[in-house]
């Protein structure tokens, strides 16, 4: 069977955006050097240009200053129950005065310094700078980009996908990951010729990116069959006795009919990201959906890379299904994972094998299954 008839069309490395890396900032920096460079080489009166830029600098605070005011006309109202009925608290949270009343005393300073002590002028200049501040927010053109909301929230680690992720980690995936490795390591003695393959022994876990989750596997693609449950694991949690986590253990059959064996499941918040965007009350568009779900799975794959315990227990396959209605679109993509799987052990044992293909996916992002007994190991060729 080749490869090409299993790789996805879309690789979630292609799929899944990476963190921001400053490069706004850096963007920042060279135009105001630019700026600066212009105005040299212009070669523009000093003074006039200082008063100028100090004014613009005055007029920018006192819009904070403005914004900040009308913020607090409605903080006022809920100190008791967003400020802990401190007013400092309500006028702290309006006004970022840390670096704003400190630019603001300092170009107001300095402007009027530059006026020449004509007050008629400062006073015409305040008067329209403040006018024109509040156009803006009346117009609301004051509210951030959706590339800044987006920025904000995920610094701030806000977004509903964090708290999806971290959730689905810490209340199953942290419980359930150091057990698999053992639960088909038992399940593979009663039954050796199932999982042959080590290296398949992981928790494959399913991000679709539309969010659209089948609760049976077999409906969703008639290639994959369940074949049994693997051992159950019995913990008291959070009040329930004898709470049962398990995973289900499928046959996954390709175009050869070569039948291939793993646990495989969604991952189930998805299901919530989902049901939020059918419920007018969560106000969850699509485009929303599917960002938070990209962000789920960098989210999730960041919590996991971190966590030591869950290291080589787990393989997170993303995709994205195709506007084209495939039958068989998602045993492929589970099988490509198989079989690159299969295929970094054999790039460990034999180097540059002659008949590996070459994948879409960077050298850098293959996380080799090495061996860690000190014992020699058989070269495996049960794999395929």
């Amino acid at each position: 069977m080749s490869q090409e008839s299993w790789r996805p069309s879309h690789p979630s490395a292609l799929l899944i955006p990476k963190a921001r890396a400053g490069r706004a900032q850096h963007a920042v920096y060279l135009l105001l050097a630019l700026g600066a460079a212009v105005l040299y080489l212009r070669g523009e009166p000093l003074v006039p240009t200082a008063r100028s830029l100090t004014f613009h600098f005055t007029a920018l605070q006192i819009g904070v200053l403005l914004k900040g005011t009308c913020f607090l006309a409605e903080e006022i109202f809920h100190l008791q129950s967003r400020h802990r009925g401190s007013f400092l608290r309500a006028l702290n949270a309006c006004f970022p005065l840390r670096w704003h009343g400190l630019m603001l005393l300092v170009c107001g300073s300095a402007y009027v310094a530059l006026l020449n002590g004509d007050g008629q002028l400062l006073g015409l200049h305040l008067g329209l700078a403040s006018l024109c501040q509040l156009l803006i927010l009346a117009l609301g053109l004051h509210k951030p980009s959706a590339v800044e909301v987006s920025e904000m929230s995920e610094k701030s680690k806000q977004n509903v996908a964090h708290g999806l992720a971290w959730s689905y980690y810490i209340g199953y995936l942290k419980i359930v990951l150091p057990r698999v490795k053992k639960s088909m390591e038992e399940f593979s003695r009663a039954n050796p010729n199932v999982l042959a393959c080590s290296e398949t022994w992981k928790l494959h876990i399913l991000v679709p990116l539309s969010c659209d989750i089948y609760d049976d596997l077999e409906k969703a693609d008639s290639n994959i069959q369940y074949l049994t449950d693997l051992t159950e694991t019995t913990l008291t949690r959070a009040g329930t006795k004898k709470r049962v986590y398990k995973h289900s253990l499928y046959a996954i059959r390709d175009k050869d009919n070569k039948l291939w064996h793993c646990a495989v499941e969604y991952a189930t918040p998805l299901q919530s990201l989902y049901a939020m965007s059918q419920d007018e009350c969560a106000a969850f568009s699509r485009e929303e959906r599917l960002e938070q779900a990209k962000l789920f799975y960098r989210t999730l794959e960041e919590i996991l890379k971190g966590s030591k315990e869950c290291a080589g227990t787990y393989r997170l396959i993303a995709y994205e299904e195709s506007g084209e209605a495939e039958t068989h679109f998602l045993s492929r993509e589970i099988l490509w994972h198989l079989w690159q799987q299969h295929h970094e052990e054999y790039a460990v044992c034999e180097g540059n094998h002659p008949h590996a293909p070459s994948t879409t996916l960077n050298s850098t992002e293959l996380n080799l299954q090495i061996s860690t007994s000190d014992l020699p190991q058989p070269l495996r060729s049960d794999c395929f």
